[in-house]
């Protein structure tokens, strides 16, 4: 198993502050300082970027604060040649039967650089905003019932399903994707887990600690064996990565220095309304201050104090950065999911200091590691530990 590296595509904004603040307080759709618009030239550099430093793909998020995940990514396809879209969506908000000709669509029109990454939503209010009223476990039960249709109108035959959400007579999809994409999933709830082990490819968690992630691990790999499948694992972090750890720790500390209280305490008030339990364990990290963020040896959580979703970063010397990416791999994660403000800059500093810090550990498959060091692989895995 080795390492597969991914990056981020900032469409809600991005620049050289935590600018996820911009959801929170009176300052909503407003511009924020230092905010860089995620026009489709910006987007298409980070893009471009991620491809050439030998990153797989890039997750492309969903919800209020960005553009549409599938809109956006189609059009960055045409700027790029193997670079692969991790299209967030969310299940309730279109039919379980569009959504698999959609993909299908997908794959044919990019030649199969399609992964989809399955967001059931922890956020009512945030639901009610696109017309979803179902609560937080009826919303997992209606993501089972969802993903059960797409994959089985992607089998090319008519497909019926009856259940409490969906009534479907003859879903089909009549050229079939090729390859069907890989279903990305997150969930630390009761109710998420079995969801997981039914349906999900990569189950992806957010960046706690390396027992806290281990445990995760053990509870989905249970599960799906319960369910006679197999789970591969994966990881969302950002990445502060420096030619010393001196330079990555001040990096840090001026994202933070820049944070003043009143954007702390609403982000903070705003997050903890929220119904998922990865919010909630993410919250838990930091306890909403300042003090003591560094949770683990380069895991810092400074990133949770404004930003929802994915809060920690590894923060160091690109040679500690793959020190806890190895730690993380050998738990079982194969999948690695980065960002950093901002965005285009963080991708150059890890491409070019972590990736090849990675390769020479033998960590990379050798075409990655080829290409993102422009060194013939052999050579790399001659020097793999």
């Amino acid at each position: 198993m080795t390492v597969r590296l991914h990056w981020f595509l900032p469409t809600g904004g991005d620049g050289r502050t935590l600018v996820d603040r911009h959801a929170y307080g009176s300052n909503i759709g407003r511009e924020t300082r230092g905010l860089r618009t995620p026009d489709i030239e910006y987007l298409a550099q980070i893009a471009k970027a991620a491809e050439q430093l030998g990153f797989e793909a890039v997750l492309t998020p969903t919800g209020t604060w960005c553009e549409d995940a599938w809109l956006t990514t189609v059009a960055l396809a045409q700027h790029t040649e193997r670079l692969k879209f991790l299209v967030a969506f969310r299940p309730g908000l279109l039919s379980p039967t569009l959504a698999a000709q959609m993909a299908a669509t997908y794959q044919r029109l990019t030649r199969g650089r399609l992964l989809l990454n399955v967001v059931t939503g922890g956020d009512s209010a945030e639901q009610r905003r696109f017309g979803d009223h179902l609560d937080h476990d009826r919303r997992y039960e209606r993501t089972d019932e969802f993903l059960s249709v797409v994959r089985g109108v992607w089998q090319g035959e008519p497909y019926d399903f009856h259940g409490a959400h969906y009534e479907v007579d003859g879903g089909l999809t009549s050229l079939p994707p090729d390859p069907v994409p890989e279903i990305f999933f997150g969930g630390s709830s009761q109710a998420a887990g079995p969801v997981a082990a039914r349906h999900a490819d990569v189950y992806l968690t957010w960046g706690e600690p390396p027992a806290q992630v281990k445990e995760k691990i053990d509870w989905i790999r249970s599960l799906a064996e319960r369910e006679g499948r197999t789970v591969r694992f994966g990881i969302r972090l950002h990445t502060i990565s420096r030619d010393s750890s001196a330079d990555a720790w001040s990096t840090a500390n001026r994202l933070l220095d820049d944070l003043d209280s009143d954007t702390i305490a609403a982000a903070q008030a705003a997050l903890g309304r929220s119904e998922s339990v990865g919010q909630r364990r993410m919250l838990e990290l930091h306890g909403g201050s300042r003090d003591q963020l560094e949770i683990y040896p380069n895991l810092w959580a400074g990133v949770g104090l404004v930003r929802g979703g994915a809060g920690t970063a590894l923060v160091g010397s690109h040679a500690e950065v793959a020190d806890r990416i190895e730690e993380y791999h050998a738990l079982g994660v194969e999948h690695f999911v980065l960002s950093g403000y901002p965005h285009l800059e963080e991708a150059y500093w890890f491409g070019e200091g972590v990736i090849p810090e990675l390769a020479a550990r033998g960590l990379l498959s050798p075409d990655t590691a080829s290409r993102a060091t422009g060194r013939p692989a052999p050579l790399l895995a001659a020097r793999g530990r």
